[in-house]
């Protein structure tokens, strides 16, 4: 049995099995229960006898349940195991994009005043965009091509450190339909939370009915929990509330993504 890692990212980058492990619980997590191994086999390019033993090896590891002749089931133990990997590479991939290829890359940025080719430039990040001007700011960069106030350019040899902080996400949960729903959310509370937030978000029908019943529209809906993450690495602060099924889960992510995080009980007794 492979032993957990309390860095899952260093057994990765330093272990090919483990990178195949995690493939082949990727796979069968797509395709469950029915898995082919030789289908496997030919996508990772290895044979399908050593597809046979890592299953038989994460079936052993309680990461894979077996239900018969070629159908198999991720654990709950194995998903948790997935995510702590992906969570693991996306934190890495973060660091790639920010802070190694950004000296070598053509950055996008809206120019606050009118701009020319060549012209050197600060950037910094304001409402979550980044943006580019003439002056003294911690990141500096070249200006690749013309542009008027308001509209993209494109920023090289950026070196120092763009100024940004990461947003705070305030969690309420709403309890599901069941439970009673929209009709349990104490919107004095619930308007206290949003008045200061610069992106709202719901999960949930009931999510949704609350957050109108309180006089807002959320800004996302669909595709809500990755869409205030991805605001929040952009320093915007935000609400979601998300109903209750939903909400250790979205915790476990936030945590997995190290952004800041407030819960807030809004629910009436």
């Amino acid at each position: 049995m492979t032993k957990p890692s309390d860095d899952p990212l260093s057994t990765l980058l330093r272990s090919k099995r483990e990178v195949t492990r995690l493939q082949i619980l990727v796979e069968i997590t797509e395709h469950q229960p029915s898995v082919r191994q030789q289908e496997i086999a030919e996508k990772l390019g290895i044979t399908p006898q050593a597809v046979s033993e890592y299953i038989r090896e994460l079936s052993d590891d309680g990461l894979v349940a077996a239900q018969g002749r070629g159908r198999y089931t991720v654990t709950r133990t194995g998903i948790e195991w997935v995510l702590n990997h992906a969570e693991a590479l996306e934190v890495y991939a973060r660091h790639i994009r920010r802070d190694i290829i950004q000296q070598v890359s053509t950055w996008t940025a809206i120019a606050a005043e009118d701009l020319a080719e060549g012209d050197e430039v600060g950037v910094y990040m304001k409402g979550g965009f980044l943006y580019a001007a003439r002056g003294e700011k911690t990141a500096t960069g070249t200006v690749v091509m013309d542009a008027r106030t308001g509209e993209d350019t494109g920023v090289t040899r950026l070196s120092g450190i763009i100024e940004h902080t990461e947003g705070v996400v305030h969690v309420c949960k709403v309890p599901r339909i069941q439970r009673g729903g929209s009709r349990k959310v104490r919107r004095d509370r619930l308007a206290g939370v949003i008045s200061d937030v610069g992106m709202v978000a719901a999960v949930g029908l009931e999510a949704y009915i609350a957050l109108q019943q309180a006089g807002r529209e959320p800004d996302m809906f669909f595709g809500a929990r990755e869409g205030v993450i991805e605001a929040a690495f952009h320093g915007i602060d935000c609400a979601i509330l998300i109903v209750d099924e939903e909400f250790t889960d979205f915790l476990k992510r936030l945590e997995g993504v190290h952004l800041h995080y407030i819960i807030h009980d809004l629910v009436a007794p």
